[in-house]
């Protein structure tokens, strides 16, 4: 499995169950690499959704607590266990976590690649990802040059888990 995100200096994405900011360029990232996949999102993530309306051109699977919440335009499960029965057979390479935190924290141990946007940039966040700098699991493999929004300054990054010898 594979993670994206858009984070932070602080590895912040989220405040009061929003993006920190919203980039043209990470956008068009996030829909190249994404359109045609499985997505796997949490309830509040998809909230936060225009329409709170799953992402077109994908497989979207969400994931709550919640039993009784249904939705007619993607999968819904209600933990990991049936999430994992759910992939089982397919090409992991296809899907991708995005988000929320605990989303993330759920699933960063499955993942092998993480497509990190960092913006060096300290926002007012509640919501954060691991900081995979500080993780000796991950090394960032990947960076772009430095690219710039009006007054914010970001890079893309690739992190991909280190193979256990």
């Amino acid at each position: 499995m594979k993670l994206i995100a858009s984070v932070d200096k602080n590895w912040g994405i989220g405040y009061k169950g929003k993006l920190l900011v919203s980039i043209p360029s990470d956008q068009r990232f996030f829909k190249n690499e994404t359109v045609g996949k499985t997505v796997v999102l949490g309830r509040r993530t998809l909230d936060t959704f225009p329409g709170g309306r799953p992402l077109a051109e994908r497989e979207n699977i969400i994931l709550t607590r919640d039993r009784s919440y249904t939705n007619r335009d993607a999968i819904v499960v209600n933990g990991t266990d049936e999430l994992e029965k759910l992939l089982e057979g397919r090409d992991s390479d296809g899907v991708y976590i995005i988000g929320g935190q605990s989303v993330y924290e759920q699933f960063i141990d499955r993942c092998d690649i993480a497509y990190v946007t960092k913006i060096d940039y300290e926002f007012a966040a509640d919501s954060f990802l691991s900081n995979l700098d500080d993780d000796p699991e991950w090394e960032c493999t990947e960076e772009s040059e430095e690219k710039t929004y009006y007054d914010l300054c970001y890079r893309f990054c690739t992190y991909v888990r280190k193979k256990k010898d």
